[in-house]
């Protein structure tokens, strides 16, 4: 008969990490953690304390002093004759209520003496701690004004300092971003707009010839309606192209996630792909399990593949192979699992300065609008955020030839 093993309570269990936030080890992370960030003011916990020392010991020699001086010698007798004025006291029963009235508790009225000069002077040196936030607050204002120059406070507030510069940059770069990407958009609508003027004109024109002379042979007008229907094609896609820039910037990408069958949906597309490839001359080879499966959401991770396969068909030279690698990593304890879909095609190397572009959102590779490739550029910029908010990663490398396009998303 088998005996239950007993279960150690710090093992771990399949699939959690050695790292995570639980256990003794977690604590300890956890607990380092907080005393790195409690270091970074260190600087201005020690100033705080010195001045709430020299606060607490200039109290105390203020009341000594006092007491001292004026107290110990003139203040008793003045409050006896206080006393005797006050209510007709002969001197003994006045002295008798001064001794032991007050001489008696003298070391709690030094104390609260004592406390109500601290409480004084701490509230005349709040002053100086105040300009800490004042000194946040003018670094706040100008974020919000978009002022770019560098942010300079007290030394002791360099960690707030570094951080307000940060956001400082953080903010001017996505401004920059934005401009550029405003800037981009507007030279794409403006070609477009440019663009569809061409295939509209022929469309008009051959179809005019062919309403002008009913007659015509049939050769030729067989020729003329082939020319109208390909520019009428090419008419439908710049004016996708427009839908495709006015849906990037009112969608809200939400995911309805399930169990997803990687291999067949990889399948099915390399399919639909089939006469633009065989246009072409390209093959598309999958390597792939085909029992892999990835949890998602099917018709947006189908965009992101569709996307990557389009840009791969697009930019690989005539009769070459396209590949698609399928690897699933396991579970480590040093990492966690991950499904790797690679799209590798031959075509001409895209530049690295480049090649970090290629996601921005209405980048274009071909920059010329004369060709016939490429889209509005928001393909790869929607697939990298659908990617991104699946928890994956996608990036590009592009060397001797041959381009790569690779996605990780999130283990089952």
């Amino acid at each position: 008969m088998k005996t239950e093993e007993k279960k150690n309570p710090y093992d771990l269990e399949p699939g959690q990490r050695k790292d995570s936030g639980s256990g003794i080890s977690g604590f300890w992370k956890n607990r380092r953690n907080r005393k790195k960030k409690n270091s970074v003011y260190s600087r201005l916990q020690f100033k705080i304390f010195m001045q709430t020392f020299v606060i607490v010991i200039l109290a105390f020699l203020i009341i000594f002093t006092f007491y001292s001086r004026f107290w110990f010698r003139r203040v008793g007798d003045w409050i006896v004759k206080i006393l005797q004025d006050a209510f007709r006291l002969d001197y003994e029963d006045a002295l008798n209520i001064y001794q032991y009235g007050l001489r008696e508790n003298s070391s709690l009225i030094i104390f609260g003496a004592v406390a109500v000069c601290f409480l004084l002077l701490f509230r005349f040196s709040l002053s100086w701690f105040v300009r800490y936030f004042n000194e946040i607050d003018e670094g706040i204002d100008r974020l919000i004004q978009g002022d770019n120059r560098e942010i300079t406070m007290s030394p002791e507030m360099g960690p707030m300092e570094r951080k307000l510069n940060v956001l400082r940059q953080t903010l001017e770069k996505r401004e920059l971003e934005a401009k550029l990407a405003e800037e981009r958009k507007n030279n794409l609508v403006m070609y477009l707009a440019h663009d569809i003027r061409t295939p509209l004109t022929s469309v008009i024109g051959y179809l005019s010839l062919l309403e002008e002379a009913p007659d015509m042979p049939k050769e030729q007008k067989a020729k003329y309606v082939h020319i109208t229907l390909e520019k009428a094609n090419r008419l439908e896609q710049l004016i996708n192209e427009f839908f495709e820039i006015t849906r990037y910037n009112i969608q809200q990408i939400v995911l309805e996630k399930e169990k997803i069958d990687l291999y067949y949906m990889l399948l099915q597309m390399i399919e639909e792909f089939y006469p633009v490839l065989e246009e072409k001359g390209n093959k598309v080879v999958l390597h792939s399990d085909e029992n892999v499966t990835v949890s998602g959401d099917p018709v947006k991770l189908a965009r992101v593949f569709n996307n990557i396969l389009k840009n791969a068909v697009a930019y690989s030279y005539p009769n070459t192979r396209i590949e698609i690698l399928v690897q699933e990593i396991p579970v480590t304890e040093e990492a966690s699992g991950k499904t790797v879909i690679r799209f590798q095609n031959q075509g001409k190397t895209i530049p690295k300065e480049k090649l970090t572009a290629v996601f921005d959102k209405f980048y274009r590779l071909d920059e010329a609008r004369t060709s016939d490739t490429g889209g509005a550029g928001l393909g790869l910029a929607i697939a990298k955020e659908i990617v991104t908010i699946h928890g994956g990663q996608i990036f590009a490398e592009s060397e001797n030839g041959q381009i790569t396009f690779q996605v990780e998303l999130p283990g089952n």
